[in-house]
């Protein structure tokens, strides 16, 4: 099948290389003529696990290829996908312009009967909006939501190997026929996708994700508790986690939640309930929990060397928002890097992927290095943030002999 899918970040590179690798003619098209060309070079502008590989080996048998040229790509495909950006607003709501643009695109390229797909993250009652974008075309444009459920760092095992998929669609025509064949191929061993009208798939991700920010922020919350009471979060998630009914997936206490889409989905699902009239408190406490989280280690510091962090320097383990990515986007790093600069602190860090990502944030400001350990050198206090494997478990003996203080704090 003919697939043009617009947009090539996470979403849409790791989407249209796997598909691509089911057997499908995959276009990956971008207005970002300068990524375009840096694809079609063979190099991959995110880390991902197995993701260059994939697009390596579907690049070499002819399935997968890259074009500026929008308009043309759609033109060409039989299904296109929209996998833009939706950024959030000052209001907390999704901005739907590159989306708008995309549906505008596809109405005046169009050139025989099409499915369009939703893969961005979007509010209800875009596939609404979106039908209306594309009711002028020439030919009829069948609108599916079909948000994407993928793990940064897992992302294409999440693909080919789905617990579920979700897909919105009204009707059972040709879309319903068509995103079933798609699907087909990671369907083998049973079937994954959980059909629903569109404004439920919408809701669906942001429920999700929210629900799954809910569990983070409030083992954060036990997790302070835990320090005032003299328990160990551990010992206390270890036993909640035994619990069938709640199972120890994300019930990890850390520094805050970050990355693209949690802190982004649960506003928008704020948003989404006051615009309806319904206010989601437990939705919007989630949110304020986590943006305190974000600077418990500062405090943490701060407390230890007497409220003044001036000269000190600390070196910080890890600025990707979780392992495995090299993605900063609302990382806690971010957060403890901007106090500790504005504190006086002298910041050292490293990250096995990220780094590059942070350089044009802090320029000289922050130094960046190459080994772990070289971080520690001199430092009045090490903080580990993100966790990666090998950092959990260190030479103690090493960085306490780089260390001008023994002071770790893992976050």
């Amino acid at each position: 099948m003919k697939l043009c899918m617009v947009g090539t970040g996470y979403v849409g590179l790791v989407s249209g290389a796997c598909f691509a690798e089911t057997g499908n003619q995959v276009v990956c098209a971008d207005i970002d003529e300068k990524k375009i060309e840096r694809l079609r070079a063979g190099e991959v502008p995110i880390f991902e696990p197995g993701l260059e590989e994939v697009i390596e080996r579907n690049v070499a048998g002819g399935r997968l290829s890259f074009s500026s040229d929008v308009a043309a790509a759609i033109a060409a495909s039989e299904v296109v996908f929209v996998a833009v950006g939706t950024p959030s607003r000052s209001d907390g709501g999704a901005d739907l312009s590159a989306v708008d643009k995309v549906a505008e695109t596809v109405a005046e390229s169009v050139e025989r009967e099409m499915v369009l797909v939703l893969k961005s993250t979007v509010p209800v009652g875009t596939n609404t909006r979106v039908r209306r974008i594309v009711a002028g075309a020439p030919h009829p444009v069948h609108v599916v939501s079909n948000p994407e459920f993928l793990k940064e760092g897992d992302a294409v095992n999440d693909f080919l190997r789905p617990d579920r998929i979700v897909l919105g669609c009204d009707e059972d025509g040709p879309a319903r026929d068509v995103m079933g064949r798609l699907y087909h191929p990671v369907c083998l061993d049973r079937d994954r996708i959980v059909w629903m009208d569109p404004v439920s798939a919408e809701l669906t991700k942001y429920v999700a994700n929210t629900m799954l920010a809910m569990r983070i922020s409030f083992m954060n919350e036990i997790a302070a508790l835990c320090e005032k009471v003299g328990a160990d979060v551990h010992s206390v998630r270890h036993g909640v986690g035994s619990d069938q009914r709640i199972g120890s997936k994300f019930l990890y206490a850390g520094p805050g939640y970050g990355g693209s889409c949690f802190p982004k989905d649960v506003r928008a699902l704020v948003n989404t309930g006051r615009e309806a009239g319904v206010e989601l408190e437990l939705a919007a406490t989630t949110d304020r929990v986590n943006d305190r989280q974000k600077g418990v280690i500062a405090r943490k510091l701060k407390q230890h060397f007497d409220g003044d962090l001036r000269g000190k320097r600390v070196a910080i383990w890890g600025i990707a928002f979780k392992p495995r990515t090299d993605d900063i986007r609302e990382s806690a790093t971010l957060t403890l890097i901007d106090t500790l600069l504005s504190e006086g602190a002298q910041v050292v860090a490293h990250d096995p992927e990220a780094m590059d990502e942070a350089r044009p944030r802090y320029g000289d400001r922050v130094t960046f290095v190459d080994d772990a350990y070289d971080a520690a050198m001199g430092a009045d206090a090490l903080v580990l943030m993100t966790e990666w494997r090998q950092y959990q478990n260190p030479n103690f003996d090493q960085l306490a002999a780089a260390m001008h203080r023994k002071l770790i704090v893992d976050g």
